[in-house]
C-alpha cells in the first residue's frame, strides 16, 4: 500500500513512497477527487460526500448537531443550525436532498420532539439550468418535481461564491445563514507527476480510443506503452465530444476492453477500439420516486424507477448475505419509515464538542 509520487514516462520508473518501481506497461485507474474550483473556504468548511469516511462524518455531523439543537434557546442560532445547503444537482445532490427530506418529514421529529422540523430547510443549489444535467430533460424535470414536493428549495443558473461556515454567499447576491453545507458539485481526475501539461484537458488525461495517453494536445503522439481508464481518463467520441460520463459503467468497459486487448497483442492480432455502450442512467429522489434513462429512449419514473434501481444495486452487491441484509432492510425502511443505525460514531471536525472542550479544561487544571 503505497503513494505514488511522480511517473517518468522516458525511463519507465515510478516514484513512490516505498521507493522506485520500474514497468513495461502502465495502466492507470486512480479515478478522481473532489473538486473545490480553488475555493478554499469551500473547501475548509464544507462537507464533501465521495467516500464512505464522508458519508461517516457527514451521518456523525448531522445527528450531532441536532444534539446540540436541543439544547440552544437562540432562535436565530437554531434556524442557521436546520438550515442544509446541498451544491451540486447530480445524482449525488438529488439523492442526498431525497434523503435529508424523508429523515426531515418521517425520523428525526421522533428522535428530537423538542425541535420545531417545519423550521428545518433544506437547499439545492445548481449551476446549471437544471436538475440531474447529466440525464434527460425529462427525467431532470420529473426529479425537479419530486424534491419541490418533498420541501426541498431548488435554486438553479446560480454558483456558491464563498462559505465561511456560518453564510453561504450565492452568485445571486442572497446571502443564507447555514451551519452545514454538502459539496457535491463535481469531481476532477487524480493527476500524477510527470505528464506535460499538452497531455492534460479539462483537469483529465486525454487519452485515444484505445485508452492509450497523448503526449500533446493536439493528439499526434502517443505513449505506447501508458494506458488511463475510468474518471481520470478523457476519451472525445463522435457521441460524447466532451468526454464520456463519470459513471462507474465506462469505467467497467474500458477495463474489460484493455484487458481484452492485451490478450490481442500476445496473440499477434490487432487491438480493437473501445465503444461505450450506455446501459442506462438511475438516480433515486426518495420512496417510490426514481428516475431512469435507458439507451433506444425508455424512460422510467415513480415506483417503477424506484424498483428499477433497487434491483440494479441489490445486483451489484458482492455476496448473497449482504444483498439479504441490503433487502431486509429495505424492507423494513418501507414499512416502518425507520431509518437504522443512527449512531454518532465520530466527533464531526465542523462542531466544536462542548463535552470535550470542557474535558480538556479538566485535564489542564489537573
Amino acid at each position: 500500500m503505497v503513494k505514488v509520487e511522480q511517473i517518468d514516462t522516458g525511463t519507465k520508473i515510478i516514484q513512490t513512497s516505498a521507493g522506485k518501481l520500474t514497468f513495461d506497461h502502465l495502466v492507470m485507474a486512480i479515478g478522481s477527487k473532489i473538486n473545490f474550483f480553488h475555493n478554499e473556504n469551500i473547501a475548509r468548511h464544507s462537507l464533501p460526500l465521495k467516500q464512505i469516511t464522508h458519508a461517516l462524518d457527514l451521518r456523525s455531523h448531522i445527528f450531532q448537531k441536532f444534539e446540540e439543537l436541543e439544547l440552544e434557546s437562540d432562535p436565530r442560532k437554531i434556524s442557521a443550525g436546520m438550515n442544509f445547503i446541498i451544491v451540486g444537482a447530480g445524482p449525488t445532490g438529488v439523492e442526498l436532498c431525497g434523503a435529508l427530506a424523508e429523515l426531515k418529514n418521517h425520523v428525526l421529529p421522533k428522535d428530537y420532539p423538542g425541535l420545531d422540523f417545519s423550521r428545518m430547510k433544506i437547499h439545492l443549489v445548481e449551476g446549471l439550468k437544471r436538475v440531474l444535467p447529466g440525464m434527460s430533460e425529462k427525467s431532470g424535470t420529473m426529479a425537479h418535481n419530486y424534491l419541490e414536493k418533498m420541501g426541498v428549495e431548488i435554486t438553479l443558473e446560480c454558483l456558491t461564491d464563498d462559505y465561511d461556515g456560518k453564510i453561504v454567499k450565492l452568485s445571486n447576491g442572497r446571502e443564507i445563514e447555514a451551519e452545514t453545507m454538502i459539496w457535491a458539485a463535481g469531481v476532477r481526475a487524480n493527476i500524477i507527476d510527470g505528464f506535460p501539461d499538452k497531455s492534460i484537458e479539462k483537469g483529465k488525461i486525454l487519452v485515444n480510443e484505445f485508452n492509450n495517453v497523448y503526449q500533446d494536445a493536439d493528439q499526434q503522439k502517443i505513449y505506447e506503452n501508458i494506458y488511463a481508464i475510468g474518471d481520470m481518463a478523457f476519451m472525445k467520441t463522435q457521441k460524447y465530444p466532451e468526454g464520456l460520463p463519470g459513471l462507474a459503467q465506462p469505467a467497467i468497459q474500458q477495463g474489460k476492453q484493455l484487458a481484452k486487448n492485451f490478450n490481442r497483442v500476445a496473440k499477434q492480432k490487432e487491438k480493437k477500439e473501445f465503444h461505450y455502450r450506455n446501459k442506462g442512467v438511475l438516480a433515486t429522489i426518495g420512496r417510490n420516486k426514481a428516475v431512469a434513462d435507458f439507451s433506444g429512449g425508455l424512460h422510467l419514473k415513480g415506483f417503477m424507477g424506484w424498483f428499477v434501481w433497487m434491483l440494479v444495486h441489490l445486483l451489484f452487491l458482492v455476496g448473497f448475505r449482504n444483498k439479504a441484509v441490503v433487502f431486509a432492510n429495505w424492507v423494513w425502511n418501507y414499512f416502518t419509515y425507520d431509518r437504522g443505525i443512527r449512531l454518532i460514531l465520530r466527533p464531526s471536525s465542523k462542531i466544536k464538542d462542548p463535552l470535550s472542550k470542557a474535558m480538556g479544561k479538566e485535564m489542564k487544571e489537573d
